[in-house]
């Protein structure tokens, strides 16, 4: 099995060490202290670029580490899981970067490649405070200078804008506007005298406290013409094309959350006692984290996929992003909601259980689905491929060997051509060209071993929905201006259909390279499949199957890792520390 993703991502975990010591250097204990404080967690930062992370932003041919996707994924999943704010206020730097990766010359790239494994954050200046995702509406303007452009203007609400010492900057270069009349400009805030920018105040925000989340305003800010990112006039394509890859890894994000706030809700009803009862023994209890552990799992198979994706199926991307997009950070929503009427009013306070970090960990994701777009945004994007995603569903066309590339884990991936990027799949979606005959292999298989039938039956009765969802997509082809909240409702639909469709390629193409692993009881008759397809029937609006045995078995495999040591995943994963038994929390000790 091809596992470096997973087992660079442990050694990174090593390093940061155990987050339950309250004496660490990255402990949970510390992202509370430093998120009281609203305090930048710099010293963290630094430490994580001793290890080497910000060689992982950079792509392999600028010299840095960056050959595999997935790779990153994991990496930022495992930052992520420790302290949302570490995550988004360093992990910022790769998408401050990835406009040169996507459009760059080779000198430009290996310049901002250097200084970025030397540790210099790099931000991304997209919205305006009067416009927000309609970038088309960008005020910030470059008017023609001696040797370059002066830029005027006032970005807003931008990641690490006064700690970035660099900045990608969409700009109106023509006055006129439109899709031709913004360009991207890499400006280095080390060469600009300071009466030419300033930097907006740090915006107070309900989570992700300490991150720098601030703006910056230029006056006359002279930027050669070296800075150019690609050709004037293609600024607005060069950020489309590259959101796609920062949609994609915004996944880390979300699992990153979804780990810890699980585990957190996993320990409190082990240690909680109600009616003689530990409340993990209750059966609306169960249900809950059963349900809860499910969705996880349906997240990290999408997100795994679509990391892969990146290289096998990168002119579906678009696609592929806004469903990714998406679906994790509500789905992950949805799930921090379930856990957060299980644990009552510990969700919600700070002294308690946990150290409060289950009420940090829910309010710094609440800001990821902002992140690079908001859910209507991709949302919207989905609904303009309408009529190219029902034409390749009904021809059945897509890049087929690309999606089983991705899905066979153990096949290596090619090098990401960023020239393959496009705005629009113009062949449709592979993912769900591909269905049927993952449920015909599906049906197969359980026509061999009956523990899958129910997992085939699931299968099915997924692709006759996703008829049901193209034909309510041929209504709303073509639809500009003003879309109706049914279309929306239908591209909602279609995030679900394309994540089951990937649970399936994934499953029917992976799950033997996992017998005699420690992952190996999720695999084994389709466990996590089946518990997957149901919560996905059930968010469809479908009757569920009725499947308790797959939820109890779930529950089962989660008790074990957590007393093992080992992450609650997809893919064996060791977590750092001892393993330990939930222990209660101090109302619970009292009663």
């Amino acid at each position: 099995m091809r596992d470096t993703p997973y087992r660079l991502a442990e050694e990174l975990d090593r390093f940061l060490g155990d987050p339950g010591d309250p004496s660490g250097w990255f402990s949970h204990a510390r992202s509370v202290e430093l998120d009281e404080k609203e305090e930048f967690p710099a010293a963290i930062c630094r430490r994580l670029d001793d290890w080497g992370l910000p060689g992982h932003y950079v792509p392999a041919e600028h010299g840095g580490r960056l050959a595999d996707y997935e790779q990153l994924l994991q990496l930022m999943r495992a930052v992520a899981r420790r302290d949302l704010t570490v995550a988004i206020g360093h992990g910022k730097t790769y998408l401050g970067g990835v406009c040169v990766w996507v459009a760059g010359t080779p000198e430009q790239a290996a310049r901002l490649g250097a200084d970025i494994r030397a540790g210099v954050p790099v931000s991304l200046g997209l919205t305006e405070r009067a416009h927000g995702s309609d970038l088309l509406a960008g005020e910030v303007r470059g008017t023609d200078g001696t040797d370059g452009w002066l830029v005027n203007g006032e970005k807003w609400l931008i990641n690490n804008a006064t700690r970035g010492s660099l900045l990608s900057l969409l700009t109106r270069t023509d006055p006129a506007g439109g899709p031709r009349g913004f360009s991207v400009l890499l400006v280095d805030k080390r060469e600009l005298d300071k009466d030419h920018y300033r930097h907006l105040p740090k915006v107070h925000t309900h989570g992700i406290r300490g991150a720098d989340i601030s703006g910056i305003a230029f006056q006359d800010a002279p930027v050669p013409r070296s800075a150019l990112v690609g050709t004037e006039g293609t600024g607005l394509e060069t950020v489309l094309k590259a959101l796609q890859l920062t949609r994609t890894m915004c996944a880390a994000l979300s699992l990153g959350a979804a780990d810890h706030g699980l585990r957190l809700a996993q320990d409190f009803a082990e240690g909680r006692e109600l009616y003689g009862r530990r409340l993990s023994d209750l059966p609306q209890a169960r249900r809950t984290l059963g349900t809860a552990a499910a969705d996880v799992l349906v997240h990290e198979a999408l997100a795994t996929v679509a990391a892969r994706f990146v290289h096998t199926l990168t002119e579906e991307m678009s696609v592929t992003a806004a469903v990714t997009k998406y679906l994790l950070p509500s789905g992950t929503e949805d799930v921090l909601a379930q856990l957060t009427r299980l644990l009552g009013a510990r969700a919600f306070l700070k002294g308690v259980h946990a150290n409060g970090m289950f009420q940090k960990v829910e309010r710094d994701h609440r800001i990821v689905g902002l992140f690079d777009g908001n859910t209507l945004v991709n949302l919207n994007s989905l609904i303009n491929q309408f009529r190219s995603l029902v034409r390749g569903r009904g021809r059945g066309t897509g890049n087929l060997a690309g999606a089983q590339t991705a899905y066979d884990l153990s096949a290596p991936l090619p090098a990401l051509d960023p020239g393959r990027l496009s705005l629009v799949a113009r062949h449709g979606s592979a993912v769900l060209a591909g269905l049927d005959a993952s449920v015909a292999r599906l049906t197969a298989l359980a026509g061999e071993r009956p523990a899958l039938l129910p997992a085939a039956a699931a299968a099915r009765r997924i692709a006759e929905v996703t008829d049901r969802v193209h034909t309510d997509m041929e209504r709303w082809q073509g639809v500009i201006g003003d879309v109706p909240p049914a279309a929306f409702d239908t591209a909602r639909r279609y995030t679900l259909c394309h994540a089951a469709a990937v649970c399936l390629g994934l499953w029917t193409h992976s799950a033997p390279q996992f017998t005699g692993t420690r992952a190996e009881p999720l695999w084994r008759d389709g466990l996590w499949l089946r518990a997957g397809l149901d919560r996905l029937l059930t968010r469809l609006g479908e009757p569920d199957t009725g499947d308790t045995e797959a939820y109890d078995a779930l529950l089962d495999h989660l008790h074990t890792t957590r007393r093992s040591g080992e992450l609650f995943s997809l893919h064996p994963y060791r977590l750092p520390g001892k393993p330990t038994e939930p222990v209660a929390d101090a109302a619970t000790a009292r009663n």
